[in-house]
């Protein structure tokens, strides 16, 4: 036990006096017992808060239209347009969502091409009858008669269960402009470790909903065509970095083992046979935090935050210059916002901001005018402006 004390010890001085630049702890013979890969770190900027909205219903996803109103999904199935700080009635043509639990209207993204398509992609839990799961759908948006019009599901999980557990969600385009989609393992771990099973994994699909000939399994052989990576739990955030292209994920742990990974083709992220956490049971994972064939995580947290909502805050006029580049993380459980300071693509530096103000943080989006934009997960849920001093 003193040997351990020691090496634990010589570690957490090494980090700190480097700057605290080691997120991953896989080489290391002994696996260290932290709750972040870096001590937590004081505020280091004053921010001002502004709630624009009140009022909104379990908000789950939104996004800035070209005119810098937004929209703004309700996770009862509800889909509204925020311009000048007045909400709308519901947009016509929203398609009939499972609303149970976890479950219901969830994410929402514009088409790269949307000046020209008018097109928006939403995510939404469908019940087909047999069980639940999450589907892809987009429409055209149709703002001088509020709805949404030429409706069409363009993809729809492939194995439908009951229960309404992780349903995953989160949309964003790439650059070479294919669709990446979260999916959770539906409370089931095992499907997961499934190539031919949709839950757990990370799609990459076409405009279409077709599946990219240059994806890992195209073929279909080893997995299903549209599954760009497998092992996530649940992962309710996404983000790529407009600058660089690089994709990044944010997937609620058991008990603890939130993760942040950087998911690419064909890679296991390893759930549920590793985690940096325990189960709700208190019992550990069967090959630990780490084991050959599974993807570590650029980043995690034990005990959980539960995270939900992921963004690179940039911007050429940032109104909050000091977070510039930064990566900013929702805590649902944590309530607070997580401010991630990224170098050579691992995080040296956390922050945490408005713990227990707002409550639960469900998603974040950098705005056209450079303020960080957030939304909370309530039954009168705010969507709240962040700005510099």
């Amino acid at each position: 036990m003193k040997k351990r004390f020691y090496l634990v010890f010589a570690f957490i001085i090494g980090v700190l006096m480097s700057g605290c630049t080691a997120t991953l702890v896989p080489d290391q013979a002994v696996i260290i017992d932290q709750s972040r890969c870096c001590q937590l770190q004081p505020q280091s900027v004053e921010v001002s808060t502004e709630v624009v909205v009140e009022g909104l219903d379990r908000p789950w996803g939104f996004v800035f239209l070209p005119d810098d109103s937004i929209l703004v999904t309700e996770r009862p199935g509800s889909l509204r347009r925020i311009a000048d700080g007045a909400v709308s009635e519901p947009l016509a043509g929203v398609p009939d969502v499972a609303d149970i639990n976890q479950g219901g209207l969830l994410d929402i993204v514009l088409d790269p091409d949307f000046d020209k398509t008018r097109q928006v992609f939403f995510t939404y839990a469908v019940d087909d009858g047999s069980g639940y799961g999450t589907a892809v759908a987009r429409a055209r948006l149709n703002l001088e008669a509020n709805r949404l019009d030429n409706l069409e599901t363009i993809f729809s999980s492939n194995i439908k269960s009951s229960g309404g557990r992780h349903f995953g969600s989160r949309l964003r385009f790439s650059s070479d402009k294919t669709l990446l989609v979260t999916l959770g393992d539906r409370g089931d771990p095992m499907r997961a470790q499934d190539p031919f099973d949709h839950a757990g994994s990370v799609i990459r699909i076409n405009r279409d909903g077709s599946a990219p000939v240059d994806n890992p399994f195209a073929d279909g052989k080893e997995g299903l065509p549209e599954i760009w990576s497998i092992g996530h739990r649940n992962p309710q955030g996404a983000a790529v970095h407009p600058l660089t292209g690089e994709y990044w994920t944010l997937s609620h742990g058991d008990a603890g083992g939130d993760e942040v990974n950087r998911p690419k083709a064909g890679l296991n992220f390893g759930w549920p046979i590793i985690s940096y956490g325990t189960k709700y049971s208190g019992a550990g994972f069967p090959e630990g935090a780490a084991a050959p064939g599974y993807e570590q995580p650029v980043y995690y947290w034990d005990p959980s935050i539960a995270p939900s909502g992921l963004e690179f805050y940039v911007h050429d006029n940032p109104l909050i210059p000091e977070w510039n580049g930064s990566l900013m993380v929702g805590a649902l459980a944590g309530r607070h916002l997580s401010r991630l300071s990224i170098q050579n693509g691992r995080v040296v530096r956390e922050e945490q901001y408005f713990e227990n103000e707002f409550g639960r943080i469900r998603d974040i989006r950098t705005g056209p005018d450079g303020a960080l934009w957030m939304i909370t997960d309530s039954s009168s849920g705010q969507l709240i402006r962040v700005t510099g001093r």
